[in-house]
Protein backbone atom coordinates (compact mmCIF):
# COMPACT_ATOMS: atom_id res chain seq x y z
CA UNK A 1 0.00 0.00 0.00
CA UNK A 2 2.85 2.07 1.12
CA UNK A 3 4.35 1.46 -2.63
CA UNK A 4 1.40 2.58 -4.24
CA UNK A 5 0.39 5.34 -2.33
CA UNK A 6 2.65 6.52 0.12
CA UNK A 7 2.24 10.29 0.12
CA UNK A 8 -1.28 9.88 0.77
CA UNK A 9 -0.83 7.49 3.61
CA UNK A 10 -0.17 8.09 7.48
CA UNK A 11 0.46 5.39 9.34
CA UNK A 12 -1.30 4.82 12.38
CA UNK A 13 1.04 2.87 15.66
CA UNK A 14 0.18 3.80 19.26
CA UNK A 15 -1.78 6.92 18.24
CA UNK A 16 -0.78 9.35 20.56
CA UNK A 17 0.79 12.11 18.65
CA UNK A 18 -1.21 11.44 15.10
CA UNK A 19 -4.70 11.40 16.66
CA UNK A 20 -4.42 14.72 18.56
CA UNK A 21 -3.21 16.56 15.38
CA UNK A 22 -5.73 14.75 13.41
CA UNK A 23 -8.78 16.48 16.18
CA UNK A 24 -6.57 19.72 15.62
CA UNK A 25 -6.89 19.59 11.49
CA UNK A 26 -3.15 19.93 11.40
CA UNK A 27 -2.50 16.67 9.76
CA UNK A 28 -5.52 15.24 7.10
CA UNK A 29 -4.27 12.22 5.35
CA UNK A 30 -6.09 10.59 2.87
CA UNK A 31 -5.84 7.00 4.34
CA UNK A 32 -4.60 5.73 7.95
CA UNK A 33 -2.85 2.82 7.86
CA UNK A 34 -2.87 0.83 11.21
CA UNK A 35 0.17 -1.09 11.66
CA UNK A 36 -0.74 -2.14 15.55
CA UNK A 37 -1.10 -5.56 14.80
CA UNK A 38 1.75 -6.32 12.85
CA UNK A 39 3.51 -9.41 14.38
CA UNK A 40 6.95 -9.38 15.49
CA UNK A 41 7.24 -5.42 15.86
CA UNK A 42 7.16 -5.40 19.55
CA UNK A 43 9.42 -6.92 20.84
CA UNK A 44 12.30 -6.20 22.69
CA UNK A 45 15.65 -8.65 22.09
CA UNK A 46 19.52 -9.04 23.66
CA UNK A 47 21.27 -9.86 21.27
CA UNK A 48 25.05 -11.00 21.43
CA UNK A 49 26.32 -7.20 20.61
CA UNK A 50 23.01 -5.09 20.70
CA UNK A 51 19.42 -4.36 22.27
CA UNK A 52 17.12 -4.36 19.63
CA UNK A 53 13.69 -2.78 20.10
CA UNK A 54 10.44 -3.07 17.51
CA UNK A 55 9.04 -0.09 16.59
CA UNK A 56 5.53 -0.97 18.01
CA UNK A 57 7.24 -1.53 21.47
CA UNK A 58 5.26 0.53 24.28
CA UNK A 59 6.98 3.21 26.08
CA UNK A 60 6.23 1.60 29.43
CA UNK A 61 7.57 -1.90 28.27
CA UNK A 62 10.87 -0.03 28.24
CA UNK A 63 9.67 1.45 31.65
CA UNK A 64 9.50 -2.50 32.53
CA UNK A 65 12.03 -4.25 30.90
CA UNK A 66 15.56 -5.03 32.78
CA UNK A 67 18.17 -3.30 30.67
CA UNK A 68 22.07 -3.80 30.71
CA UNK A 69 24.45 -1.82 32.73
CA UNK A 70 25.15 1.09 30.85
CA UNK A 71 21.22 1.52 29.16
CA UNK A 72 19.82 2.63 32.24
CA UNK A 73 18.63 5.93 30.92
CA UNK A 74 16.08 3.71 28.87
CA UNK A 75 14.15 3.20 31.76
CA UNK A 76 14.47 6.95 32.88
CA UNK A 77 13.22 8.33 30.26
CA UNK A 78 10.19 6.05 29.59
CA UNK A 79 8.79 6.48 33.15
CA UNK A 80 8.81 10.48 32.34
CA UNK A 81 6.79 10.20 29.23
CA UNK A 82 3.44 11.80 29.49
CA UNK A 83 1.72 9.92 31.76
CA UNK A 84 0.96 5.90 32.31
CA UNK A 85 -2.63 5.76 29.96
CA UNK A 86 0.09 7.40 27.08
CA UNK A 87 3.19 5.11 28.36
CA UNK A 88 0.67 2.24 27.54
CA UNK A 89 -0.44 3.53 24.53
CA UNK A 90 2.39 5.08 22.84
CA UNK A 91 4.89 3.70 20.57
CA UNK A 92 8.90 3.70 20.66
CA UNK A 93 9.03 3.68 16.84
CA UNK A 94 6.21 6.32 16.67
CA UNK A 95 7.68 8.87 18.64
CA UNK A 96 11.02 8.51 16.56
CA UNK A 97 9.40 9.32 13.27
CA UNK A 98 7.32 12.10 14.52
CA UNK A 99 10.88 13.95 15.20
CA UNK A 100 9.35 16.01 18.08
CA UNK A 101 12.18 18.72 18.50
CA UNK A 102 11.42 18.31 22.40
CA UNK A 103 10.48 14.41 22.32
CA UNK A 104 12.33 12.29 24.54
CA UNK A 105 13.31 9.03 22.88
CA UNK A 106 15.57 11.54 19.88
CA UNK A 107 17.77 12.72 22.98
CA UNK A 108 18.05 8.92 24.32
CA UNK A 109 18.97 7.74 21.36
CA UNK A 110 21.64 10.18 20.08
CA UNK A 111 23.55 9.31 23.75
CA UNK A 112 23.92 6.09 22.57
CA UNK A 113 25.13 3.82 19.49
CA UNK A 114 22.18 3.52 17.74
CA UNK A 115 20.59 3.07 13.71
CA UNK A 116 16.79 2.14 13.09
CA UNK A 117 15.71 0.07 10.42
CA UNK A 118 13.41 0.97 7.47
CA UNK A 119 12.00 -1.66 5.09
CA UNK A 120 10.16 -1.40 2.19
CA UNK A 121 8.20 -2.97 -0.86
CA UNK A 122 11.80 -2.58 -1.94
CA UNK A 123 14.11 -3.72 0.80
CA UNK A 124 15.99 -2.19 3.76
CA UNK A 125 17.82 -0.09 4.92
CA UNK A 126 19.50 1.01 7.93
CA UNK A 127 20.26 4.70 8.90
CA UNK A 128 22.29 5.85 12.13
CA UNK A 129 20.10 8.01 14.13
CA UNK A 130 22.36 10.81 13.79
CA UNK A 131 21.34 10.88 10.10
CA UNK A 132 17.89 10.13 10.37
CA UNK A 133 16.76 14.05 11.97
CA UNK A 134 16.49 16.25 9.42
CA UNK A 135 14.21 19.05 10.74
CA UNK A 136 11.13 19.47 12.78
CA UNK A 137 8.94 16.90 12.09
CA UNK A 138 11.25 15.26 9.39
CA UNK A 139 13.22 12.25 9.06
CA UNK A 140 14.93 10.51 6.47
CA UNK A 141 12.35 7.85 6.14
CA UNK A 142 10.88 7.57 2.62
CA UNK A 143 7.21 7.69 1.69
CA UNK A 144 7.20 4.14 1.44
CA UNK A 145 8.98 2.86 3.85
CA UNK A 146 8.13 1.90 8.03
CA UNK A 147 10.26 2.14 10.63
CA UNK A 148 10.92 -1.52 12.30
CA UNK A 149 13.58 -1.55 14.49
CA UNK A 150 15.93 0.47 16.84
CA UNK A 151 19.01 -0.92 17.66
CA UNK A 152 21.71 -0.05 20.30
CA UNK A 153 24.70 -1.42 21.10
CA UNK A 154 25.37 -2.97 24.20
CA UNK A 155 28.06 -0.75 26.15
CA UNK A 156 31.36 -2.17 27.57
CA UNK A 157 32.06 -2.57 31.20
CA UNK A 158 32.46 0.89 33.41
CA UNK A 159 29.60 2.39 31.40
CA UNK A 160 26.90 4.45 33.29
CA UNK A 161 24.22 6.40 31.39
CA UNK A 162 21.75 9.62 33.34
CA UNK A 163 18.43 11.31 31.67
CA UNK A 164 17.55 14.27 33.03
CA UNK A 165 14.30 16.08 31.66
CA UNK A 166 13.30 19.76 33.12
CA UNK A 167 9.35 20.59 32.47
CA UNK A 168 7.18 23.11 33.73
CA UNK A 169 4.56 20.05 35.55
CA UNK A 170 4.83 16.21 35.08
CA UNK A 171 3.73 14.57 31.62
CA UNK A 172 4.41 17.69 29.57
CA UNK A 173 6.96 18.32 26.69
CA UNK A 174 10.40 19.23 28.26
CA UNK A 175 11.61 22.42 28.63
CA UNK A 176 14.85 20.86 28.02
CA UNK A 177 15.88 17.61 28.41
CA UNK A 178 19.37 15.62 28.26
CA UNK A 179 20.65 12.26 28.07
CA UNK A 180 24.59 10.99 28.45
CA UNK A 181 26.05 7.80 28.48
CA UNK A 182 29.85 8.22 29.43
CA UNK A 183 32.58 5.14 29.74
CA UNK A 184 35.61 5.40 31.91
CA UNK A 185 38.78 4.38 31.09
CA UNK A 186 40.72 2.03 33.07
CA UNK A 187 42.77 5.11 34.47
CA UNK A 188 39.33 6.96 35.03
CA UNK A 189 40.07 8.81 31.81
CA UNK A 190 36.32 9.52 30.31
CA UNK A 191 36.97 6.82 27.23
CA UNK A 192 33.96 7.29 25.27
CA UNK A 193 31.07 10.25 25.88
CA UNK A 194 27.78 10.68 23.62
CA UNK A 195 25.24 13.73 24.48
CA UNK A 196 21.37 13.87 23.42
CA UNK A 197 19.43 16.85 23.82
CA UNK A 198 15.91 17.86 23.22
CA UNK A 199 13.93 20.76 23.77
CA UNK A 200 17.25 22.71 22.16
CA UNK A 201 16.01 23.64 18.58
CA UNK A 202 14.01 22.60 15.69
CA UNK A 203 15.37 19.00 15.71
CA UNK A 204 17.27 16.85 18.79
CA UNK A 205 20.61 17.34 18.69
CA UNK A 206 23.85 15.28 19.37
CA UNK A 207 26.09 17.33 21.25
CA UNK A 208 29.99 16.79 19.48
CA UNK A 209 31.20 20.19 20.80
CA UNK A 210 30.95 19.05 24.31
CA UNK A 211 31.49 15.19 23.39
CA UNK A 212 34.60 16.53 22.04
CA UNK A 213 35.81 18.79 25.48
CA UNK A 214 35.01 15.79 27.72
CA UNK A 215 36.34 12.76 25.71
CA UNK A 216 40.18 11.35 26.66
CA UNK A 217 39.46 14.09 29.69
CA UNK A 218 39.81 12.84 33.48
CA UNK A 219 36.64 13.79 35.44
CA UNK A 220 36.81 17.42 37.33
CA UNK A 221 33.97 19.74 38.37
CA UNK A 222 35.65 22.49 36.20
CA UNK A 223 36.13 20.14 32.97
CA UNK A 224 32.11 19.30 33.12
CA UNK A 225 31.49 23.04 33.41
CA UNK A 226 33.79 23.78 30.73
CA UNK A 227 31.60 21.17 28.29
CA UNK A 228 28.34 22.97 29.27
CA UNK A 229 29.58 26.35 27.88
CA UNK A 230 30.86 24.09 24.92
CA UNK A 231 27.51 22.86 24.44
CA UNK A 232 25.79 25.90 25.11
CA UNK A 233 27.58 27.49 22.14
CA UNK A 234 25.97 24.42 19.49
CA UNK A 235 22.46 25.20 20.61
CA UNK A 236 19.83 27.40 19.46
CA UNK A 237 16.07 26.81 21.12
CA UNK A 238 13.06 28.76 20.17
CA UNK A 239 11.68 31.03 22.64
CA UNK A 240 7.85 30.30 23.46
CA UNK A 241 5.92 29.51 26.07
CA UNK A 242 8.25 27.73 28.04
CA UNK A 243 10.61 30.42 28.21
CA UNK A 244 13.28 32.47 26.20
CA UNK A 245 15.88 31.54 24.33
CA UNK A 246 18.65 32.37 26.77
CA UNK A 247 16.90 30.84 29.49
CA UNK A 248 16.53 27.23 28.05
CA UNK A 249 20.65 27.98 27.20
CA UNK A 250 21.16 27.49 30.45
CA UNK A 251 18.60 25.23 31.29
CA UNK A 252 20.36 22.69 28.36
CA UNK A 253 24.01 23.11 30.41
CA UNK A 254 22.57 22.93 33.54
CA UNK A 255 20.87 19.27 33.12
CA UNK A 256 23.26 17.97 30.96
CA UNK A 257 25.80 18.51 33.91
CA UNK A 258 23.47 16.78 36.16
CA UNK A 259 22.87 13.73 33.56
CA UNK A 260 26.39 13.35 33.61
CA UNK A 261 26.90 13.06 36.77
CA UNK A 262 24.33 10.99 37.23
CA UNK A 263 25.91 8.75 34.32
CA UNK A 264 29.72 8.57 35.64
CA UNK A 265 28.16 8.14 39.56
CA UNK A 266 27.00 4.58 37.67
CA UNK A 267 29.83 3.99 35.53
CA UNK A 268 32.12 4.33 38.63
CA UNK A 269 30.15 2.58 41.11
CA UNK A 270 29.78 5.44 43.36
CA UNK A 271 27.33 6.51 45.72
CA UNK A 272 25.89 10.18 45.31
CA UNK A 273 27.44 11.62 48.27
CA UNK A 274 30.97 10.31 46.82
CA UNK A 275 30.40 12.36 43.44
Amino acid sequence: MLAEDGEEIKILAGGQSLIPLLKLRLASPRRLLDIGRLPGLAAIRAEERSLCIGALTRHADIERFAVPQGLELLCEAASLIADPQVRNLGTVGGALAEADPAGDWGAVFLALETAVLCRSANGERKIALKDFFLDAYTTALRPEEILTDITVALPPARTGSGYVKFERKAGDFAISSAAVMVQVGEEGRIEKIGIGLSGVGLTVVKAVNAESVLSGQEFSPDLLTKAGDALMGEIQPLSDLRGSSEYKTEVASVIFQRAFRSAWQRACGLDKEEL
